[in-house]
């Protein structure tokens, strides 16, 4: 499995399976963040399954559904809480990668420089170009 790191403490990837959650503890993740909705998903890799996977391994798990053209933000709260309460690294999932990018992109708005936020999901192939005005204004609050 790919871990693709945005910050030494923050990754992503595509949907993981119960099966790969001794690789995520390997890696050294404390917090996983679900950021996929059921309602997309066959219900063996549903958040119940993960959950179970990765609170077994030691690991904290969170559910926080992206709905695609819907994040609210409650949604980047979360991601924000997480990311700030983890005693170590945080890795998210989705589908591909891209809604956990986009999250953690605007939960750090105002951290970071907007530029950064748009490079470094890039380097993963992820384009947060449409998103660079809801970033610049988050980091104006």
């Amino acid at each position: 499995m790919e871990f693709r790191y945005l910050t030494p403490n923050y990754a992503v990837s595509p949907q993981i399976t119960p099966e790969d959650v001794p690789a995520v503890k390997a890696a050294g993740f404390v917090s996983v963040i679900c950021n996929r909705p059921d309602a997309e998903i066959p219900e063996p890799i549903q958040a119940v399954h993960l959950r179970a996977a990765v609170e077994a391994a030691g690991m904290v798990f969170v559910d926080n559904p992206l709905i695609p053209g819907a994040l609210t933000p409650e949604n980047i709260a979360t991601q924000a809480r997480v990311q700030a309460e983890a005693r170590g690294p945080v890795f998210a999932y989705c589908a591909s990668g891209n809604r956990s990018s986009i999250a953690w992109a605007l939960s750090q708005a105002g951290k970071l420089p907007t530029d950064e936020l748009i490079a470094r999901p890039a380097q993963w192939g992820y384009d947060l170009e449409p998103f660079r005005a809801r970033l610049a204004d988050l980091a104006q609050r």
